[in-house]
């Protein structure tokens, strides 16, 4: 069995540095595939090979699920001030090793460490917000008659199962896994076959914060393995994040035999600027947002709305987007085949007529032969074209032009999407126009990103998002848990209610 010195990351530079292989993590063990099938892992910046992950199905995912199940029983009956203490020791280790797992994200996304970092600190934020749950858990009680009590608590519903993207390895399995594991539940989950590390390091800090056996099991894989997770008749909850073609997909899937489902999808993110907008607060936060973690994030700005004369703040974003450092600034495209296919979106815009202000199709990184694209603007899209309505989910911002709100406000809400939207404005009057109009779950007022911050929790509506409530804060807590109420009575009333 492999310790966490046997796997800790020792790279501390965009130096490539090959890594040790991906195996699942089941019951407290590193085990191969039953099939013996790896795929490669590698990393983005480089092209480079890091090492190979276990590819999975059924029997795997059956052994996974069964380690879980045996787990359960000993997991539910450990007090939530016992299992909470487990992410209050994970939090001291994650804060002690957080420049470790931010080169490890860097390597196996392709992020820029600083990227890295920043999406690792957001997943101990998330790790904080698990160690309150308790306070969350208590539920309530109320005298509601005459000599009744009823009142609720919040119970584990058994194995739960996870399913997360490449773009963030380590932040997102930590929207699932603190209110899942404190709440009593064990749990199988699945990351993205292409950034398998940070999870593995993860596993490996949860035992050392004393996370029993069986508790989180790991297995590694692709289609055949999400397949074999919705399918299991032992999951009885699962959570999915990723594009909303497969969220779609999974959510039938899952809903199909039974299982509570919350599958987040994708997303075209719209950002209207008005004539009011601080110029230059404004220029360098639709950059940032759109170019940000390469544009491969859900809430990435991929549609800029341009209400009337906001021709400086173009000027100036363009400038700014200019000066960015590939490479420094900037990390890669997580594949060729991705990069292939956002320079498509590229291509076809330019073909139908939209003008590309800054160009990123052929950039390069000296001494890092890997997947490339620069931060790319086009100006003058229209409504129909791919770029204004398809995700991309990469470096590529969408600037159309109206002439007033309303029609910006129409733009976004033709979208199917709805996960996020944002304003720009010195306005309040325009700013609350604008957002109590959007059909986003997520809104922002001179924020690029708008992502909630815990206890604020995580979602889109529309087809961003299939199945009910979000997925981080108390609606997650929500999610893995069943409510049980109780009512009692301990006196015998003389008089006569509606509750005999």
């Amino acid at each position: 069995m492999k310790t966490p010195d046997d796997v800790r990351f020792t790279a501390r530079s965009y130096d490539f540095l090959p890594y040790v292989d991906c195996p699942n993590w089941i019951d407290g063990e590193f085990v191969p595939a039953e099939s013996g099938n790896t795929l490669e892992v590698t990393n983005p910046r480089h092209g480079k090979v890091m090492g190979r992950v276990a590819d999975s199905a059924g029997p795997d995912v059956a052994r996974a699920v069964a380690a879980a199940g045996r787990a359960f029983p000993a997991w539910r009956e450990t007090p939530y001030k016992e299992r909470v203490q487990v992410l209050f020791r994970l939090k001291r280790l994650m804060e002690a090793a957080t420049d470790e797992l931010s080169w490890l994200v860097s390597h196996e996304n392709g992020k820029t460490f600083e990227e890295g970092k920043a999406s690792v600190l957001k997943g101990i934020e998330c790790v904080e917000f698990g160690c309150s749950l308790p306070n969350l858990a208590q539920g309530q009680q109320l005298d509601v008659s005459r000599g009744i009590n009823c009142e609720v608590a919040y119970e584990p519903i058994g194995v739960c199962a996870g399913v997360t993207p490449f773009n963030f390895p380590v932040m997102v399995p930590l929207w699932m896994l603190p209110q899942a594991l404190v709440s009593g539940n064990t749990f199988v989950l699945k990351p993205s076959e292409q950034v398998p590390y940070g999870v593995m390091r993860l596993a490996l800090l949860l035992r050392e914060a004393g996370l029993p056996d069986g508790v989180l099991n790991v297995v590694n894989g692709r289609r055949d393995t999400v397949e074999a997770l919705a399918d299991h008749p032992g999951i009885a909850a699962m959570a999915f994040v990723g594009s909303t073609r497969v969220a779609r997909a999974v959510y039938q899937r899952g809903t199909a035999t039974g299982k509570r489902m919350l599958c987040l999808g994708g997303a075209k993110n719209h950002l209207v600027v008005v004539p009011d907008a601080d110029p230059e607060l404004t220029a360098q936060t639709v950059v940032a947002s759109s170019f940000g973690c390469a544009g491969q994030r859900c809430m990435a700005a991929s549609v800029m709305v341009a209400v009337g004369d906001v021709q400086p703040i173009i000027d100036r974003m363009k400038t700014v987007a200019e000066g960015i450092d590939l490479g420094k600034d900037m990390g890669a495209i997580i594949s060729p085949e991705a990069r292939e296919r956002i320079n498509r979106y590229i291509d076809e815009a330019e073909a139908a007529g939209a003008r590309v202000l800054v160009d990123g199709r052929k950039a390069k990184v000296d001494g890092a032969p890997g997947n490339w694209i620069g931060p790319t603007i086009l100006d003058g899209v229209t409504p129909d074209m791919p770029a204004a309505t398809e995700e991309i989910f990469g470096p590529v911002l969408s600037i159309l032009h109206v002439d007033k709100l309303d029609q910006a406000i129409a733009l976004e809400n033709r979208s199917p999407y709805g996960n996020a939207a944002a304003i720009f404005t010195t306005n309040g009057g325009t700013a609350r126009y604008a957002t109590e109009r959007f059909r986003a779950g997520m809104c922002g007022v001179n924020i690029g990103v708008p992502v909630p911050r815990e206890p604020f929790s995580f979602g889109g509506w529309f087809e961003s998002k299939f199945g009910h409530g979000d997925i981080t804060g108390y609606d997650g807590f929500r999610f893995w848990t069943n409510p049980r109420k109780v009512t009692s009575r301990w006196e015998v009333a003389t008089d006569r209610t509606w509750m005999s």
